[in-house]
């Protein structure tokens, strides 16, 4: 079963939410399942770049000595 999603408040420029309305729209999404492809795909991106793991709070992992 898939995780619940957390819903949050976005506050955005009028013009940038104008902007993603049209992308969305373009690509068949909804703007929030816009933003949400945006966002994972930045994400995978950013582990390709980086595949250092992290903890959950942003700091490297401790290693075991």
């Amino acid at each position: 079963m898939a995780a619940e999603k957390k819903a949050f408040v976005l506050r955005i420029q009028p013009e940038t939410l104008k902007e993603l309305e049209r992308w969305a729209q373009e690509e068949f999404r909804s703007v929030n399942g816009q933003i949400e492809y945006l966002l994972n795909d930045a994400l995978r991106k950013r582990k390709k770049r980086n595949p250092n793991p992290v903890d959950e709070d942003g700091t490297p992992p401790q290693s075991e000595a």
